[in-house]
């Protein structure tokens, strides 16, 4: 089938049009929800709007299903489903059998199999198998060495990882390590209040958001960041959801709309990871010193480590470093320059003084 457009897509929505439904749906960021295009719930912003070509992508984005319309074909045991893909995320490494995931969510193991791979596009045991190639892939990137990544994303032998390589990684560990497999990176430039943006995201999220003097620049920067990765430039045809959140991020800036809450892909090592989302956790208007972020990862002493992993941030705005200030209330260093920090900041106080 042909993708749509976002222009399409949007005029189908105003229309409440069933002739559009199952080609995709749409999340609404305010209430968590997404719905079929002939939704008869209230009409939301425009702004607040994201499109998933299919409601497997509303869920793994953290969409729940709208009660009215039921997106989902099993809605009564969507949450039994979700409970157990956080189960299955947070023991990974264990082994997990299909009647202990039953059990747990009082499901027979052929109805848990069935609904499961209805709502996710796959098996218990195959999205078990993702998450730890995941892990995997992580911690190989991270410079972990190769039998500890390897036990630490919860296989019980190497020989596991190695004999099914191809399956797992396209490559051996050793080689994924060093960086011999790209990966596909859709990316998109759009003009801002701070200037040019670029956004790229690979399938897990938004992994590069950076402004630069113009779009040539960033994109060598993009190269730069990533450069074994196959890199596509985004149209709305073939990745709506990137180029409607290249928008999100533009009317935030323009201070027209809330901050997107969107998914992110964050590389990095560890330390770094943890810094990144703490900084995610702090309030829109609220600053903090290098040293107060240094003891809210209970890392107390390690305030220049933490500055350097916010220098390290590729992920503008939606990581936002920003919000860390030098000890004695100095803004300190910003990756893309001072007039921007100073902006966004200003943005966000008057945002924050508007709500009160």
């Amino acid at each position: 089938m042909k993708s749509l457009v976002e222009s399409e897509m949007r005029a189908a929505l105003a229309k409440r049009d069933k002739a559009y439904d199952g080609r995709f749906y749409y999340g609404v960021v305010t209430t968590g929800v997404f719905c079929r295009p002939s939704c008869a719930a209230r009409p939301a912003r425009p702004e607040n709007i994201r499109f998933f070509a299919d409601d497997k992508a509303a869920l793994i984005a953290g969409f729940r299903p709208c009660k009215r319309c039921r997106p989902v074909e099993t809605p009564a045991d969507l949450a039994r489903l979700v409970e157990t893909a956080r189960h299955i995320e947070a023991n990974a490494e264990e082994k997990l059998t299909l009647a202990a995931l039953a059990q747990r969510v009082e499901l027979s193991p052929s109805r848990l199999q069935r609904t499961f791979s209805e709502a996710f596009g796959v098996s218990p045991k195959a999205y078990q198998d993702l998450i730890r190639r995941r892990r995997l892939k992580a911690a190989l990137k991270s410079g972990d060495d190769v039998t500890g990544a390897i036990f630490a994303a919860g296989y019980g032998s190497t020989s596991r990882v190695y004999g099914r390589a191809a399956r797992n990684l396209g490559m051996t560990p050793t080689s994924y390590r060093s960086g011999g497999m790209g990966e596909t990176i859709a990316y998109s430039c759009r003009n801002t209040a701070l200037g040019p943006m670029m956004m790229a995201a690979t399938d897990s999220g938004v992994c590069f958001v950076q402004f630069g003097d113009s779009p040539e620049a960033l994109l060598k920067q993009l190269r730069a960041e990533f450069p074994k990765a196959d890199l596509q430039k985004s149209t709305a045809q073939n990745s709506p959801e990137l180029d409607s959140w290249v928008k999100a991020l533009d009317e935030y800036l323009a201070g027209d709309a809330p901050r997107p809450d969107l998914p992110v892909d964050l590389r990095g090592t560890a330390f770094q990871v943890k810094v990144w989302r703490f900084l995610m956790s702090v309030e829109e208007g609220t600053v903090m010193s290098y040293g107060e972020l240094a003891s809210g990862i209970k890392k107390t002493g390690a305030a220049r480590a933490v500055a350097s992993a916010c220098a390290a941030n590729r992920i503008g705005v939606l990581v936002p470093c920003h919000r860390v200030l030098r000890g004695n209330g100095d803004l300190g260093g910003f990756r893309w320059g001072m007039e921007r920090k100073r902006a966004l900041l200003d943005m966000e106080r008057a945002r924050k003084t508007k709500r009160s």
